[in-house]
């Protein structure tokens, strides 16, 4: 049986893509009554989370340090912009795992830059206000990529900030007026490089997002009541977000509230009928109440879809490395770089599957391979020590 898988928005990883099986389009279905009513009654406890303001509010030190080098009333320039990015992207470490603490506020972010994309860009948003350009949001849609972590599948999704350089109003009727300029803020080096499709979403989504990630960390560490509050607060901030509604049929789910669960998971999928996640959870508790046909039939559907996606088939070997099954796993690898030859992620696993079944030959050749795929130095300082270690051995 695959994990439980939950849904977040980080760095370097991805969002939910169309299914062939169902429409392409969000769905424009108000969400059930009832189910906003459950949230009232719900048997958390209700603590006090980040507010919006909070989220994206500059703390007195970063407006001292941005003043002594901008005016605020100085008319938008993308050029100021890229200045601050680009320290951005420089002092950044762009490979945080998901369990790592990298959902941060905009004034965390400033002093600890190794942070998710969601954090990035909430920061650079804030920025570019200062700045006084206009900023928006976007979805990138990327390949689905799961990470495992503590028995659990994440999916995640990833975002970019689209920065807007709209003078017209600092000048007078006598100047020519000029067409806004623009610049992509995206902190993920493989979607700056291929031209993915992106949609914009509001401020009040990408909140929802901050407080659904944070809902699924707590969720994980068994903090039900914080969980809950998080997921709560990305509903009332945005109740047509469907990834809220399905981590929070995870935390029913978890409960043994199978009933409310179900009724969440479904109330996901009406939002947007491509929430795969959401489909796989559903298949889970459709074998926890004995209706293995209906999850057979969901999986079978799903693994038809996935199938081309390496992320996926990487998924179906590290199951497999959990149970026990080496040579399955391989099998699984082998497929994953058949797919993409360039994934670092494939050849790590492969090595660690071929130390396992004792072939340090093979073990090392994908270890080396990884290492210089690898673009993250997060990556590399792990598998460069891999490396050190084998050869450590090897010479014993």
């Amino acid at each position: 049986m695959m994990k439980m898988s939950f849904q977040s928005v980080l760095l370097a990883v991805s969002v939910i893509t169309t299914t062939g099986l169902m429409s392409g389009c969000q769905s424009t279905q108000p969400v059930d009554q009832h189910n906003l009513t459950l949230l009232e009654h719900a048997p958390f406890k209700v603590l006090e989370v980040e507010s919006q303001e909070e989220i994206f509010v500059l703390d007195e030190q970063i407006i001292t340090s941005l003043k002594q080098h901008f005016r605020q009333d100085a008319q938008p320039e993308i050029k100021h912009a890229q200045l601050i990015m680009q320290f951005l992207l420089e002092n950044g470490d762009a490979s945080l795992s998901y369990m790592s603490d990298a959902n941060l506020t905009a004034s965390q972010t400033y002093q600890n830059l190794n942070a998710n994309c969601l954090s990035l860009s909430i920061l650079a948003y804030s920025l570019s206000d200062f700045l006084n350009l206009e900023a928006e949001f976007q979805k990138v849609h990327v390949p689905e990529y799961w990470a495992s972590s503590r028995g659990y599948n994440f999916l995640s999704g990833h975002i970019n900030l689209k920065i807007h350089e709209d003078r017209t109003k600092y000048y007078t009727k006598k100047v020519l007026h000029t067409a806004p300029r623009t610049l992509t803020i995206d902190f993920d080096p493989n979607s700056r490089q291929q031209a993915f499709k992106t949609t914009p979403i509001s401020k009040d989504r990408v909140t929802a997002m901050f407080y659904n990630n944070k809902g699924a960390i707590h969720m994980v560490e068994n903090k039900y009541d914080l969980a809950f509050s998080y997921f709560n607060a990305a509903i009332k901030i945005d109740e047509n977000y469907s990834s809220a509604w399905a981590n929070l049929a995870i935390l029913y789910r978890l409960s043994d509230q199978l009933e409310t669960a179900e009724r969440l998971y479904n109330q996901a999928i009406a939002l947007n009928p491509n929430n795969n996640t959401a489909k796989g959870n559903l298949a889970v508790l459709y074998d926890l109440t004995n209706r293995e046909e209906q999850a057979k039939n969901i999986r079978g559907q799903l693994h038809k879809f996935r199938k081309s996606n390496p992320y996926y088939i990487l998924t179906l070997g590290n199951q497999a490395m959990e149970d026990g099954h080496i040579t399955k796993a391989i099998r699984h690898y082998r497929n994953v770089l058949k797919l993409n030859n360039r994934l670092h992620e494939g050849h790590f696993a492969l090595a660690k599957a071929y130390y396992a079944k004792g072939d340090l030959k093979l073990t090392k050749t994908h270890m080396k391979r990884a290492l210089e795929l690898a673009e993250f130095e997060h990556n590399q300082i792990q598998y460069r020590g891999k490396l050190e270690w084998l050869d450590a051995v090897a010479k014993n």
